[in-house]
């Protein structure tokens, strides 16, 4: 039986609830799975795939997200990897927002070619957030017509979950 690894960066904890129903719906399709954040894997050794998942934060995934498919380059590219990615802007099917998020993934593109990835619409929890964050977050809110609230599609994360094993060549 083929390892997947499904590791995730996150701000506030919408990530890794979606990496969580990632791995359970692997895990569901007879797959052993492994579900831990970026700042824990060591290396990917022993796992047939990796899923890689980061928040978006400024534009772009979190810097330990990056640094993780630095760190893991050589490894990555002789594994299948897929990418996927939680936030709350750009979320329209128009070509401006497509741009838009595929530019949130480019910079790890160039480390990494992931066989797939996947744009989930993601959380907005103020409480969750530092000062900072929370106020950028309003900020971003009001100029954008985004707000508050949980957007994630739960049937549409498991769907694509179970569409990764042929696409990852791991059964």
């Amino acid at each position: 039986m083929s390892k997947i690894l499904v590791t995730y960066a996150t701000r506030a904890g919408s990530t890794v609830a979606v990496a969580e129903k990632i791995g359970e719906a692997l895990r569901a399709n007879g797959a052993i799975v492994d579900v831990c954040a970026v700042k824990e894997v060591r290396d990917v050794n022993g796992y047939a795939a990796v899923i890689i998942g980061s928040a978006i934060r400024m534009g772009s995934w979190l810097p330990e997200a990056v640094e993780f498919a630095k760190r893991n380059q050589a490894q990555l590219r002789q594994l299948p990897t897929a990418f996927f990615t939680c936030h709350r802007l750009n979320t329209s099917d128009d070509v401006t927002s497509r741009q838009a998020r595929e530019a949130y993934t480019a910079p790890v593109r160039q480390i990494v070619t992931p066989k797939t990835e996947v744009f989930f619409n993601g959380t907005m929890d103020y409480a969750k957030l530092n000062f900072l964050d929370r106020t950028l977050a309003k900020a971003v809110e009001k100029s954008t017509n985004t707000k508050e609230g949980d957007f994630r599609n739960w049937d549409a994360i498991r769907a694509w979950a179970e569409s990764l094993a042929p696409m990852l060549q791991v059964a």
